[in-house]
């Protein structure tokens, strides 16, 4: 769960709010780890985009950057220096047989929504997943979160079921949404996704 807002992200558009010369997307590291953790906290603290109830520090957050490894892309967008959002891929489930399928999300820090930092996080993430050879994206989506659903929609995913009522978060019960993304056609037999290659996305901006 997550985006660019209370939230995490059809077809790519360009938005003309935010400049991709301006914002650099980059792999991310532990060394981020506060960063990402101060970006994260306050939709733990006050919002049902995520179904964490405390926030993680630095310390716990880079151990879940690096348990990525080379095959589950981080990124960060830094603006003027400073990094201004983020975009993960899980794995969807942790049994075998859906290897083939990731979860992911993205963050931005509250203040600099609106400016397509989102959107220049996903564009990247989504085309490293499919040169990969995963094959389906999945997210889930709190609802309601308009903003993170208007995200996901432009970037293809489309709504694929809903969980109803399956959090209790801030004094109520929250359905989830799940919107599908294909990232490669399935073959028979599967592919096995390949680890990012080099170092990872290439650094844009």
């Amino acid at each position: 769960m997550g985006s660019d807002r209370p939230a995490a992200q059809g077809r790519p558009r360009r938005d003309a709010a935010a400049d991709d010369r301006r914002v650099r997307i980059r792999a991310a590291t532990a060394r981020d780890a506060a960063a990402i953790a101060r970006i994260y906290a306050p939709y733990v603290d006050g919002s049902i985009v995520t179904f964490e109830e405390v926030a993680p520090n630095a310390a716990e957050m880079a151990p879940r950057i690096e348990s990525g490894g080379d095959l589950y892309p981080w990124l960060v967008a830094e603006e003027a220096g400073e990094i201004a959002g983020y975009a993960s891929a899980a794995a969807f489930r942790t049994r075998t047989a859906y290897r083939f399928a990731v979860e992911t999300s993205v963050y931005v820090r509250q203040g600099v929504e609106r400016r397509g930092i989102g959107s220049a996080l996903y564009r990247p993430l989504i085309g490293t997943l499919e040169a990969q050879g995963f094959t389906q994206a999945i997210a889930a989506i709190s609802l309601p979160n308009p903003s993170s659903v208007k995200l996901h929609e432009r970037f293809g995913f489309a709504p694929a079921g809903v969980y109803r009522q399956v959090g209790w978060k801030l004094g109520r019960w929250i359905d989830v949404g799940l919107w599908q993304r294909m990232l490669a056609a399935p073959t028979d037999p599967p592919r096995e996704p390949r680890p990012v290659s080099g170092d990872r996305p290439a650094a844009t901006g």
